[in-house]
């Protein structure tokens, strides 16, 4: 047991699952924000358990040979990026690493895991940011909430995030400032503007700004627009989301478009989609590419299968699949998503797929009971990975291969233990790096009946 408020010498061997540095001291575990493995740091504690200790990073005694100056200056405030200030190719390893022990601590499961696919340029990938707006010394203030608390960081420019949105914060600040609109206060549940979301199309260029707000008059609004039709290149819609509740939840059920369309236009592969304000689409569609071509790949579909897609969300996998097989089922407990689903495969005229709302635990059975049987399984769940019944059903209706995709190694490792009993086998484990700069990452394993 360490002592509260004492200092120590650290240090760091590896890394949480958010990012933050391990060490020990005395076999005790201490946890450290902004430490990477090979840091020796002078850390004090601030928060000491039975089982492990929380420290405050006081100063570098010998920093890492990984460890560089990150391109933010505020990443170290920023909750958005832990892992900034670790050279890219080292965030890789780790990531590699950490899905490997993972599998082999929680699931038993002794495979291949692959090196983790990175980017080219682990930078401006995202094609969606979310910013609150506050009141910081009577000027409006955008950008991230600070680590761990509800206090904004006020942001020109995110190095992760679409270059344009620097100039649409610029816009929306100086339309605020002008007008005297009003911004929200959390504390008071009193203000207008809550949050400015944006998304950007990046092989088409267009862009969607939602206002949102917490009352639905919007004072000025035809000036806005006006501002930015006249400097946002490629602006295709305007959007008011109104959210008069007292919650962290950032959309409300209504929305007003404002200016021109209710969606923008983007592409993930050849495939087309249209996204509107609260539809789900991958925030790294590059890498989502990468992603669902490894799906595809390892459901290595000769064209005469029946697929279920499990977890299907907005259908992006699901219309990956239909062009190689030949006939897919989606399944999304989501009603908009699953509108969304359907729309979407009518745009790229796959006529070779149904999609059906509830609980995959509850349709996965329906079908299956009603004699819809899948050659292929592909799985993408949420963290909490998926329900033990969805498992079941699979193994009941004995698919040729089952292809995981999942953005939780912990619960990947669990289910992939699960399957194996009921003689799945697992292949070789793909991570790819959906998310640079944290600690996050997907992967995607095809199991296979083992022959017994």
């Amino acid at each position: 047991m360490l002592d509260k408020n004492k200092v120590y010498e650290l240090e760091i061997i590896d890394l949480g699952h958010s990012g933050e540095g391990i060490g020990k001291v005395n076999g005790f575990t201490v946890f450290v924000e902004g430490g990477i493995p090979g840091d020796l740091l002078k850390v004090k504690t601030n928060i000491v358990k039975k089982s492990y200790a929380v420290g405050v990073l006081l100063e570098i005694i010998t920093p890492s040979p990984h460890r560089i100056q990150p391109i933010c200056g505020i990443s170290h405030r920023c909750g958005g990026c832990q892992i900034m200030h670790m050279e890219y190719q080292a965030q890789l390893d780790f990531k590699t690493v950490r899905v490997e022990e993972t599998l082999k601590r929680i699931g038993k499961i002794d495979t291949k895991v692959l090196p983790t696919l990175g980017m080219e340029n682990p930078y401006e990938y995202r094609n969606k940011a979310q910013f609150p707006v506050g009141l910081m010394s009577g000027k409006a203030v955008m950008g991230f909430y600070e680590k761990g608390s509800h206090t904004i960081v006020n942001t020109e420019y995110c190095h992760i995030q679409h270059p344009i949105n620097e100039k649409i914060v610029k816009l929306i600040k100086e339309y605020i400032h002008q007008h005297k609109v009003s911004v929200y206060d959390e504390k008071t549940n009193m203000g207008l503007i809550r949050h400015i979301v944006t998304k950007v199309g990046y092989q088409t260029g267009e862009v969607m700004v939602v206002v949102v707000t917490n009352g639905k008059k919007l004072p000025h609004h035809q000036e806005m627009i006006q501002l930015l039709k006249e400097n946002i290149e490629g602006l295709q819609s305007v959007v008011q989301n109104i959210n008069e509740k007292n919650t962290n939840v950032i959309f409300g059920k209504e929305t007003i478009t404002l200016y021109g369309r209710d969606y923008i236009v983007d592409y993930i592969g050849n495939l087309k989609f249209n996204i509107s304000a609260q539809s789900f689409f991958q925030v790294n569609p590059m890498q989502t590419k990468v992603l669902y071509e490894k799906a595809l790949e390892y459901a290595d579909l000769k064209g005469d299968e029946t697929v279920f897609d499990i977890y299907c969300g907005i259908g992006t996998i699901s219309l990956f699949l239909a062009q190689k097989a030949k006939k897919v089922y989606g399944v999304e407990v989501v009603e908009a998503a699953i509108l969304d689903a359907k729309e979407n495969a009518d745009i790229n005229g796959m006529s070779n797929t149904e999609f059906y709302v509830g609980e995959a635990e509850m349709v996965v059975p329906e079908l299956y009971k009603k004699g819809i049987k899948a050659d292929v399984v592909v799985v993408d769940p949420p963290r909490k990975g998926c329900e033990e019944t969805v498992l079941d059903t699979i193994v009941s209706m004995a698919p040729d291969r089952v292809v995981y995709v999942s953005c939780n190694p912990a619960t990947l490792a669990r289910d992939l233990a699960y399957l194996q009993e009921k003689g799945y086998k697992a292949g070789s484990v793909q991570p790819v790096d959906m998310f640079p700069h944290t600690g996050h990452v997907e992967c995607c394993v095809r199991l296979y009946k083992e022959e017994r």
